[in-house]
């Protein structure tokens, strides 16, 4: 007698016409959203060196992680893992968590955000108006543990962003970020840049503009800015995945104390370890020249972008270089844009600041 066949059908009618329709609303979100802009860095002409910075501030929720929490959401969504009423959880250092409070309200499910307490207030405002709630803890590595503990206790999704940012987003295509930044130089003096220069904290969007770099087989290098009090810049140079460090970064949404799972480090080219004050006086030039407020993990990536400019000009090079503003500076007039701040800290972007100037006016480099 032949073996019964064994057949468990769990199809939910109920539960696919919600998926479909929050499937549809995400979706609809991207639909809605015109793409970001591709600002002009102000550069001597003579230098025949083009600065291009991708304003990623422009999204409904102000930051370049509303591509990745739209990605992640998709993610989430197709695989089965966000379920109707059950909440959402994320470890972020803020502008996921933003932006992931947005897509959950989008579709009605509750967001918790799991933030280190030194989260600025600005950052904790726009969760909670998105309707998500904050969770906040004393130590900063501590929010993993925290995200994934408060998951299982109330049968909700830990969203991980720091595992699955770089699987997450299609890296070929599909209106990505770099497939975006092509586009827009099309019609440019220098199409093909010679650099694009990203900020890593989960090390999604490094990995994104990379891989889609090498698929397209574009020349272009990719250079990833690293700020104080993060592994991923010595975890790289070691070839060490196991890097870590102590304290936490003070330029929020970038630098992590451990090497995370979505950091490719094969996939880029150089990276640089940038002091914080140079990052801070970055966004003060930046504000000066074109007058728009941007957060220090921006300032990270300029300065970058800006030595890597010295260096061609040092060599004679001509072509362009792209950088990223990542999010608004309103969220942080309490930290980076205060002198108070700072003076507590015991950061002087003076130097820098002046540093950046004179070499902008082809009186110094940035050795």
């Amino acid at each position: 007698m032949a073996s019964p066949t064994l057949d468990v059908d769990r199809t939910d009618a109920e539960y696919r016409a919600w998926l479909k329709e929050a499937v549809r609303r995400v979706q609809a979100d991207n639909n809605r959203s015109a793409d970001t802009h591709l600002l002009r860095f102000p550069l001597p002409a003579e230098w025949g060196i083009d600065l291009y910075l991708k304003d990623e501030s422009t999204h409904p929720t102000g930051s370049l992680k509303h591509r990745l929490a739209r990605s992640l959401f998709l993610y989430g969504l197709c695989n089965g893992w966000i379920r109707p009423d059950r909440p959402v959880i994320e470890a972020s250092s803020g502008s996921t968590a933003v932006s992931e409070a947005y897509f959950a309200g989008l579709i009605g499910v509750p967001f918790i955000a799991v933030m280190a307490r030194t989260t600025s207030r600005a950052k904790i405002e726009l969760i909670e108006f998105h309707g998500g709630r904050c969770h906040l803890v004393d130590n900063p590595c501590e929010v993993y543990e925290v995200a994934a503990r408060l998951a299982a206790e109330t049968g909700g999704h830990y969203m991980d962003q720091f595992t699955y940012a770089e699987r997450a987003t299609d890296w070929r295509g599909n209106n990505n970020i770099a497939e975006s930044i092509f586009a827009q130089l099309r019609l440019e003096p220098h199409p093909e840049p010679a650099w694009i220069v990203a900020t890593a904290g989960t090390g999604g969007t490094s990995a994104t503009i990379a891989r889609y770099v090498h698929y397209m087989q574009h020349d272009t290098r990719i250079c990833v800015a690293d700020p104080e009090n993060s592994c991923f810049f010595d975890g790289w140079v070691k070839h060490d995945p196991d890097a870590t460090c102590a304290t936490g970064s003070r330029i929020e949404g970038i630098g992590r104390p451990r090497m995370e799972p979505s950091f490719v480090p094969g996939a880029i080219d150089r990276m640089m370890k940038v002091p914080d004050a140079a990052s801070i006086a970055a966004i003060r030039v930046l504000e000066q020249l074109l007058g728009k407020k941007a957060g220090a993990s921006t300032g990270t990536g300029l300065w970058s972008a800006l030595r890597i400019i010295a260096e061609m000009r040092a060599e004679g090079r001509t072509g362009s270089v792209v950088g990223l503003i990542c999010d608004p500076g309103d969220r942080y007039l309490d930290k980076y844009y205060s002198d108070e701040w700072l003076a507590e800290q015991a950061i002087d972007v003076e130097p820098y600041r002046e540093l950046m100037l004179a070499f902008l006016a082809g009186a110094a480099t940035l050795d």
